[in-house]
């Protein structure tokens, strides 16, 4: 069965970017504090970080073979020029199909008919590998849909004050979670993985 998770990069108090949808310069640090390179599919995006967080990424970047985000961040990137960094097919929940976009092809999947058949299109797509969904919005739709199964945050040394949590209007608060299933240590951020508890 396909697994449906989520991550972050959050800061220490529980935000995943300021009240004005910025705040990266603080919380993205960790991927430029280091000294091994992680090439993207995105020719100018490449990270410099700690072996452990490179590991990380490269671990994920493997076990994951769909994404399904919101509109709103595919227009905030511009499509990612046309391929998402990771390399892999990205389902849009939107409302309409933007304009100059076919329905489909092979980096974008427009789905128009809510979230659940989102996340069916994109464990087709993904067959034995992860779906990853992006924080924010959408994933608060999955999880309060019952469809999520893992959270993960890189948790940084950072202090927002305010802003834009994970899990944004949470209808179904609280929730538990099993773990940390996983810790990992890396230079300047905390890699942690939770299991969702099934509210069935």
């Amino acid at each position: 069965m396909t697994k449906v998770t989520t991550g972050a990069t959050m800061s220490l108090d529980g935000y995943i970017a300021d009240p004005s949808h910025g705040g990266f310069e603080y919380l993205f640090q960790w991927y430029e504090n280091g000294d091994v390179e992680t090439l993207t599919a995105t020719p100018e995006l490449t990270f410099r970080t700690s072996a452990v967080s490179a590991r990380h990424i490269r671990d994920l970047t493997e076990r994951t073979g769909a994404l399904v985000v919101g509109r709103r961040l595919f227009d905030m990137t511009n499509g990612w020029g046309g391929r998402h960094p990771l390399d892999v097919p990205v389902v849009v929940v939107t409302h309409s199909v933007p304009d100059g976009w076919e329905p489909e092809n092979d980096s974008f999947v427009f789905v128009t008919d809510g979230i659940e058949s989102a996340i069916e299109r994109a464990k087709t797509i993904a067959g034995d590998k992860e779906v990853g969904v992006n924080g924010g919005t959408i994933a608060t739709q999955v999880i309060q849909a019952g469809l999520l199964d893992e959270v993960h945050v890189d948790l940084v040394p950072v202090l927002l004050g305010d802003g834009i949590p994970l899990f944004a209007d949470l209808k179904i608060a609280p929730l538990q979670l099993d773990g940390p299933i996983s810790v990992v240590e890396g230079t300047g951020v905390t890699h942690l993985a939770y299991r969702v508890r099934s509210t069935a």
